[in-house]
């Protein structure tokens, strides 16, 4: 997300760095920059000249830590301004002692309100010990209800289907009466979309939001739309009063016109970001770490949580010393793999990453493929095999790899390569763990002993004593 914006940013930056000292010049044409780059990532031309004043004020009046150069104090004035226009702080559901407490999911057809409306279910049960309860109230749409109880089961949340001719107000009626007999204390309610605004849709959400007294009312915009988005959640805002915004399909929009303009505009906080199509593919939003990633300063903190959150620290800890005593058979090479798989995909971890770690690299969308596609062949090779080819290798002799070969959909040659890419990574751990790459050992496992090592100085040891 917002790579077209990060790069532009980056470069002007750059420039900057070139001169020993700023003056006036040099801000204004790296205002004259960012505001071009801004209004070509979609950005809201009212929010991009509030920003560029507000920097600009900043940056002349040195509002800044003296121990910086001057192009550090510009970045700096930048980041600040960039949380700001982003919301400033994250900002979370607010919840009550009320059962229930009513969370309304509103916004137009096709922004994905129904799979959010199922994220947010997960997420508040698996994060926050909420106990959610589901509801659709789209009595228009052909299948939209049926499409939430799939979700509901395929995510363990409960869904309130009530009678199929009810009206809207009277399944949410019906809904908050199951959830205060039943101890529900979150009932998220999937209200009706339309293709574009109109004064049925308005009056029926304004009804439901009287009937049912809502804790939040979130609009879900496709970041995708950029400023259609935000004129739409201005709108709703202005007829429904919403308090949250859920930007969906952020993972791929390039140029996130709709995250910078949407907060300025409405008013009201992005609460989360939807980021792939799976149920877990939601994410709080964080503007501190979305403007580091627009600058090119990685979101390390996301990327720790995420492996906290998907990695097993068990078989993590298990891998790790089996690299470390060099007893990491193909299988463990194939869980490492899955492990990797968990966490996200290539480019979305890179994306949490500082610019400076890469050295400035740019992985393409079409290396990123094949890299993927690479995973999944050296996953489907080791599948291939026999448990006792996967402990040694050794046996591969040209006939076996043939039949893995045939198995796994692959080439010889192919198969070939995933074997010696295993076998340089075993040499690789055995140099590191003999203090071979300057003494590296401790590098797994913070100086796990090492097997051999360990009993050739024993040897030494008793050697002496003879003596």
């Amino acid at each position: 997300m917002f790579e077209a914006l990060s790069d532009k940013l980056k470069k002007v930056f750059k420039d900057l760095r070139g001169q020993g000292r700023l003056s006036e010049a040099h801000i204004e044409a790296a205002m004259r920059e960012i505001r071009m780059a801004l209004l070509e990532a979609d950005v809201n031309y009212k929010v991009v000249k509030t920003f560029v004043d507000r920097v600009k004020e900043k940056a002349l009046g040195q509002e800044v830590m003296g121990s910086l150069s001057p192009s550090q104090q510009v970045v700096k004035v930048v980041y600040d301004e960039l949380v700001e226009m982003l919301g400033g702080t994250s900002t979370q559901l607010i919840f009550t002692k009320k059962i229930p407490n009513v969370v309304m999911i509103v916004g137009l057809q096709g922004s994905g309100k129904t799979t959010t409306t199922g994220k947010i279910a997960r997420l508040l049960s698996e994060t926050q010990n909420r106990k959610p309860l589901l509801l659709s109230v789209d009595v228009y749409r052909p299948a939209a209800r049926q499409q939430l109880s799939i979700i509901g089961d395929t995510i363990g949340i409960p869904v309130f289907s009530g009678d199929a001719s009810s009206s809207p107000l009277d399944l949410a009626r019906g809904a908050v009466r199951e959830c205060m007999l039943t101890g529900y204390d979150t009932l998220l309610v999937d209200t009706a979309g339309r293709l574009h605004i109109d004064e049925e849709l308005m009056v029926e959400l304004q009804q439901l939001k009287e009937e049912t007294v809502p804790a939040e009312i979130l609009f879900i915009a496709d970041a995708m739309t950029g400023q259609d988005a935000v004129r739409s959640a201005e709108e709703f805002h202005s007829r429904v009063g919403i308090t949250g915004i859920v930007l969906t399909k952020m993972e791929g929009d390039a140029r996130g016109g709709a995250a910078l303009s949407i907060k300025e505009v409405t008013g009201q906080p992005i609460k989360f970001i939807g980021v792939g199509e799976r149920y877990d593919a939601i994410e709080p939003f964080y503007p501190d770490r979305i403007a580091q990633r627009i600058l090119g300063m990685g979101d390390v903190l996301s990327l720790i949580e995420k492996v906290q959150s998907e990695v097993d620290e068990k078989k993590a800890l298990e891998l790790q010393e089996k690299l470390a005593r060099d007893r990491f058979t193909l299988e463990d090479f194939r869980d490492m793999h899955r492990q990797m798989k968990r966490i996200g995909s290539f480019d979305k971890i890179l994306d949490m990453l500082p610019s400076s770690m890469l050295g400035g690299m740019r992985i393409t969308s079409e290396q990123m493929v094949e890299m993927e596609q690479k995973l999944k062949q050296t996953e489907a090779i080791i599948n291939s095999m026999t448990p006792v080819e996967r402990v040694d290798t050794k046996i591969l002799n040209a006939s076996r790899r043939r039949r893995i070969a045939r198995g796994s959909g692959t080439s010889v040659q192919q198969v070939n390569e995933m074997i010696n890419e295993y076998g340089e990574m075993r040499k690789m751990m055995r140099l590191v763990n003999s203090g071979g790459l300057g003494g590296l050992g401790g590098l797994l496992g913070g100086g796990l002993p090492v097997g051999p090592r360990r009993r050739k100085a024993t040897k030494r040891k008793k050697k002496k004593k003879k003596h």
